[in-house]
């Protein structure tokens, strides 16, 4: 083969080769985005983990799951999460009193009985929610909706669960909202005509065929926003209050996981120090409760996509 004919071969194969070399290019960002989010919750689980190995071997992991106090910043120390907890779980199940019914009755309106019109209205708003502050959520909470309370419930003290839950309930209406409509939008047009033919009304229909039809996206909804409730912070750390007790009545001060991270976190201690850790212990216990929330909600979603 002459030289020429070399240069011409090369010359045919060129942009080729580019266009490989441009894929294997974009295939590795791909990857090395992908990665980084990898990367990023094991970094994060390596130093909850490590941590809290190192409180674990200071207290008992018996006594932080069964003692009924937590106060280790005081002289008479004790170590019990369940107190921490309570609060947790106090104010993310008023949340979801109010989000779920709400956001369940929103998503089916906006599903099945707007005219498109107005549900391009309505959703952006609804949605506009979620872009409020959680600090303004939290205030609004202290300032508004607990005097509001206060002259339906004279005793109600002015840092309590009930308020707090309350309006974090109105945050994650959204969420909820959000993610059951586009369940019940995704049920097939056939059902409701069946549904129609057999001459049910369009309540009946919503409730009888489309909502058990969605329920697994929807259940996913509920489970996600169960999720982003027990996350929060701002809210019950400004309307909750920041004294850790152990009590289920959301009419009283509370503290919960997140507001005690945030009181520990803005102090003084020492590094390294007993006090210090319990923040990674307190955080890897909030870690696992919304990880096991996000497997449940993952599983559902993934149950939905395969049925329809």
């Amino acid at each position: 083969m002459t030289r020429e004919k070399k240069l011409e071969k090369s010359a045919q194969l060129s942009p080729k080769l580019v266009r490989d070399v441009r894929e294997k290019i974009i295939e590795l960002v791909l990857f090395l985005a992908a990665f980084s989010a990898v990367a990023t919750t094991v970094a994060i689980m390596y130093i909850l983990i490590k941590e809290s190995w190192l409180f674990f071997n200071e207290v008992s992991v018996i006594d932080f799951l069964t003692d009924r106090k937590w106060t280790p910043l005081f002289v008479e120390k004790h170590y019990g999460i369940i107190s921490l907890v309570s609060g947790t779980l106090v104010t993310s199940g008023v949340a979801l009193l109010v989000a779920i019914p709400m956001g369940t009755i929103a998503a089916m309106y906006l599903s099945e009985f707007a005219p498109s019109r107005l549900r391009e209205l309505i959703k952006p708003c609804l949605e506009l929610l979620a872009a409020i502050p959680t600090v303004v959520y939290g205030y609004f909470a202290l300032l508004f909706v607990t005097p509001m309370l206060q002259k339906i419930l004279p005793d109600l003290p002015g840092f309590n669960m009930l308020s707090a839950g309350l309006v974090m309930g109105l945050m994650i209406i959204p969420f909820i909202s959000s993610i059951s409509e586009d369940a019940m939008r995704s049920v097939p047009v056939g059902l409701r005509e069946g549904s129609y033919a057999m001459g049910a009304t369009s309540l009946q229909t919503a409730w009888r065929v489309v909502f058990p039809s969605a329920i697994s996206g929807i259940s996913a909804a509920y489970i996600l926003g169960a999720s982003r409730a027990v996350g929060e912070t701002m809210i019950v750390a400004i309307a909750a209050g920041l004294q850790p007790r152990l009590t289920w009545n959301p009419l009283e001060e509370a503290a919960t996981i997140t507001a005690y991270i945030v009181q520990v976190s803005m102090g003084d201690l020492p590094h390294h120090s007993i006090e210090y850790q319990t923040i990674f212990a307190a955080g890897l216990t909030l870690v696992l409760m919304t990880l096991v929330l996000n497997i449940m909600g993952h599983f559902l979603a993934k149950r939905y996509r395969e049925i329809y």
